[in-house]
């Protein structure tokens, strides 16, 4: 505050263009407006002088930019730079914050490591969604600002040196060719309508991929491995869902058919619920994912099928260290 006070000071209005206003200016018009005509931090311009006579402003105090200090606006700006990667806009400053915007229809990618660096610089605000967040074209993905009306540049440099890697990205999503296969003897024999399918072409077509086609087995080991190889071999799909009969009970053949037909499992189970009996694997040589949907898709709106989709659609593999991190805050409508 006293860095402030010492670069305050009074000059002519007509003197003042390109300077900081150093505080509010209030216009009041009877019966019709009262309020702020300019707001502390406004950089003055040559348009700016008539409204500043009218309002009996003939000298102004401005801030005196010294070297090696920043406007909050310019920094929010350099701040937002820094932190941009692929697929991602700045708006322009307003209030002293710049905005990161999605130009796309994608998944962020977050670097919270950079992020938790640039948020420990005294002053220096940065505020993100989570990695792996779904979102639209022109979503908000992260708001940067200094904290000061004034900030020394040295602070910014900081968050610039540290933007080796971009701390903000979108990637986008693939269109896939999915396979779905429905197991169930009760669904395959007509005793019941299939409630998996509607449920799953409507999550895979939101993300811009296509369920190709759906074939339904009863509860089979040979039938199910033999469709799978199916969608593996003669489609040649992108991804394989596996629906039904994927708990622990001895009659449930799914987890054992995935395995059957060569896939190479990451995980047979998640910590996040619902969506604790997911089985997440690979399968043939152009390792395509391959993944045995638990019952909780049908029902309940957010699953770890809805976690580990967007990154499998977005291009990513799936390891089975992120398989362990869906337990942090995986506790969901439980």
């Amino acid at each position: 505050m006293k860095k402030l006070d010492s670069m305050l000071r009074e000059v002519k209005v007509e003197e003042a263009i390109g300077k900081v206003l150093a505080h509010d200016l209030t216009q009041i018009i009877p019966g019709a407006f009262k309020g702020r005509l300019f707001t502390k931090g406004h950089v003055i311009t040559e348009q700016d002088i008539p409204a500043l006579l009218s309002i009996g402003k003939e000298h102004i105090y401005v801030i005196a930019m010294e070297e090696g200090w920043l406007h909050e606006d310019e920094a929010a700006i350099r701040l937002a730079r820094a932190a941009a990667g692929a697929n991602v806009s700045l708006t322009d400053p307003h209030e002293g914050k710049v905005s990161l915007k999605s130009t796309i229809h994608g998944l962020v990618k977050i670097n919270k490591s950079l992020v938790d660096a640039a948020n420990s610089i005294d002053q220096v605000v940065m505020s993100t969604l989570k990695s792996n967040t779904v979102v639209k074209q022109g979503q908000v993905l992260t708001g940067t600002r200094v904290i000061p009306l004034l900030v020394e540049e040295e602070k910014v440099r900081q968050v610039e040196q540290l933007a080796v890697l971009p701390l903000v990205e979108v990637k986008p999503f693939r269109r896939l060719r999915v396979g779905l296969i429905t197991t169930g003897s009760e669904v395959y024999k007509g005793r019941i309508q299939d409630k998996f399918g509607p449920v799953v072409r409507e999550k895979v077509a939101a993300l811009g991929s296509e369920v190709i086609e759906q074939r339904l087995t009863p509860d089979e080991s040979d039938t199910i491995v033999n469709e799978i190889r199916y969608f593996l071999e003669e489609q040649k799909v992108d991804l394989i869902l596996v629906t039904g009969g994927m708990s622990v009970d001895p009659d449930d053949r799914t987890p054992g058919a995935i395995k059957q037909a060569g896939a190479r499992i990451i995980s047979y189970g998640t910590p996040m619920l619902p969506g604790s009996m997911l089985l997440m694997g690979y399968l043939g040589e152009a390792e395509v994912p391959v993944m045995g949907l638990p019952g909780c898709v049908m029902h309940d709106p957010y699953t770890s099928f809805d976690v580990l989709l967007p990154r499998i659609c977005a291009g990513e593999t799936i390891v089975r260290e992120d398989i362990t991190e869906l337990g942090y805050g995986g506790l969901y409508n439980c």
